[in-house]
């Protein structure tokens, strides 16, 4: 008799804990997909939750929208989940921006595709996290489209994630030190070394022999510009050789596939401003090829991309930075008339000009299809000056004379320097970045350009105006300098994450991938049956057509 009563009272406490499956919850405002997750699993395991937290279901966060919305990418995460754990902080997976070659994963294995209706809370799970993989997994296989870059980032330099956007490392970890280090450092480089063909005009120019300026300035100038591009280009060697993704993301990035110009010419402004002692005769020939050949490649490259209308036509991802790509042309043409090959620096000049010309007229007009620019002026407008001084001074440099023509390009520089100078309010209030660098050197080439015009033109005004705009470049550059020092040494703020590299290939918010998975957790039809089921309604529909008219006829 007991027995009986035990085992009714098993069977009713059974019946007591089988409770129903809580109903689809809709959310009143768009979450994270890691908040998402977290609140539906925490009401599909209800006692399970209480168990693993003391405040049970109430203790709940909405977490902010990071790299870590995009839930659990391994199957031990994937696991805490189904036990009815949140999804808890993860480590950035860093290695899918490793080089193929030096990593021990050679490609993100496939996750299997869950094709049948997912059971229980362990399947939901594993599938969130098969769908995340994958996501993840592309980075390495496709490169992002320019389109993409442009919807997932705002900022003139496009450093900076939208908010409606997630990103595939997590923000608030720190990334490895290479992985942080833009070519956009490059830039001290260009900065540095074109203060060295300054100062190297200063003191051979008989415009400014009034200064009496030592050639030991040059070359102290010189020696610190080449130490910062020794630096510069070994950090940079080893993030190519151990993080080469995240360098192709840098080149497919429309802004930063300018700054891969930056190393040749960088080269170029330390052999033109090579002191005396060190280069007292002209520079070999040699010199010249080895810096415009690989500028000449990525030309090809860059500007067959223009010119074919695809993707990254010229309208669509012409910025202020894209005056890099064509300045080189006209630093090649002075290292031409340098080394005495005067031809070469005429070919590069006119296709230089050419170039200059549509990149002008694009930033100018502002074409429909083109991205619009913040409206918030930042020194990135400075690119502006770059080429008209420089295509000035390699006039001169290839054809012997300041003549009109490197005149009219000198007044073409200076209009839009003082167009700038007059606009002074719109530079203030704008974070210290390391890409500042790259906006001195225009300062710089305007400032040669100059020196010139007061070698042909020699008035007070003249040679006034060289020595007001030499000594504003190289006020900034040395403001740049300590700022640098300061920003890398005491506060170590000058390399944050850089975020840019980061997003995904297709816009994975949660939303967007919330449906995705719902359609990806859809079981295939099963294309026979459909077309069984609909070969037999259309035989019944022709039969019952047949009776029908039967009977009227009767």
């Amino acid at each position: 008799m007991a027995t009986g009563k035990d085992s009714a009272r098993k069977e009713g406490d059974q019946r007591r804990q089988i409770q129903l499956p809580p109903p689809h919850r809709n959310f009143d405002r768009q979450v994270s997909l890691e908040t998402g997750f977290a609140a539906l699993f925490e009401e599909a395991n209800g006692s399970k939750s209480a168990a693993v937290s003391p405040r049970g279901s109430k203790d709940r966060r909405l977490l902010s929208r990071n790299g870590k919305s995009l839930g659990p990418t391994t199957a031990a995460a994937a696991a805490s989940v189904a036990v009815g754990g949140r999804y808890g902080s993860r480590r950035g997976d860093f290695s899918m921006f490793r080089t193929k070659s030096l990593s021990k994963q050679q490609s993100i294995l496939p996750i299997r595709k869950y094709s049948g209706n997912l059971q229980n809370g362990e399947d939901e799970a594993a599938g969130a996290a098969a769908s995340c993989d994958d996501s993840v997994g592309e980075v390495s296989v496709k490169s992002v489209p320019a389109g993409r870059y442009f919807a997932a980032l705002r900022g003139p330099e496009l450093d900076e994630v939208r908010e409606s956007e997630d990103i595939l490392l997590p923000k608030d970890e720190v990334w490895p030190f290479l992985l942080r280090f833009p070519i956009n450092c490059f830039g001290i480089c260009l900065g540095l070394g074109s203060q060295s063909v300054l100062w190297a005009a200063i003191a051979a120019s008989p415009a400014m022999s009034f200064l009496h300026v030592s050639p030991s300035v040059n070359l102290a100038v010189w020696l610190l510009a080449a130490g910062a591009f020794l630096l510069v280009s070994l950090t940079y060697s080893l993030k190519s050789a151990f993080y080469f993704e995240a360098v192709r993301r840098e080149y497919f990035h429309p802004v930063r596939v300018n700054f891969f110009f930056a190393p040749c010419i960088s080269l170029m402004f330390l052999t033109v401003g090579a002191p005396t002692w060190l280069a007292a005769g002209r520079p070999h020939p040699a010199l010249w090829c080895a810096f415009v050949a690989p500028l000449f490649l990525l030309e090809l490259k860059i500007y067959g991309q223009w010119l074919s209308g695809g993707k990254r036509r010229l309208c669509k991802v012409a910025n202020p930075s894209s005056h890099l790509s064509v300045v080189g042309n006209f630093v090649g043409a002075i290292l031409a008339g340098r080394v005495g090959w005067p031809e070469a620096g005429r070919f590069l000049w006119a296709v230089g000009l050419a170039h200059y010309l549509c990149v002008f007229v694009t930033l100018y007009q502002r074409l429909p299809t083109s991205e619009t620019l913040p409206k918030e002026l930042h020194p990135v407008y400075c690119m502006f000056i770059a080429t008209p001084a420089a295509a000035s001074v390699a006039w001169k440099a290839v054809y012997g004379e300041f003549d009109a023509v490197a005149r009219s390009f000198y007044f073409i520089a200076l209009f839009l320097y003082i167009s700038l100078v007059v606009r002074i309010n719109f530079f203030r209030g704008f974070r210290f970045s390391v890409a500042w660098w790259s906006y001195t050197f225009p300062m710089t080439t305007v400032s040669v350009a100059a020196i010139r015009y007061a070698e042909e033109v020699p008035t007070v005004l003249s040679k006034g105006l060289a020595l007001g705009l030499s000594l504003t470049s190289s006020a900034i550059v040395s403001l740049l300098l300590i700022s640098t020092l300061l920003h890398g040494l005491l506060w170590r703020s000058l390399f944050p994450n850089d975020l840019a590299i980061a997003i995904s290939r297709r816009r994975n918010s949660s939303a967007t991938r919330t449906a995705t998975s719902i359609r990806e957790r859809r079981p295939p039809a099963n294309k026979g049956n459909e077309i069984k089921r609909w070969a037999k309604k259309s035989l019944a529909t022709a039969i019952g057509n047949g009776n029908h008219s039967a009977k009227h006829e009767s």
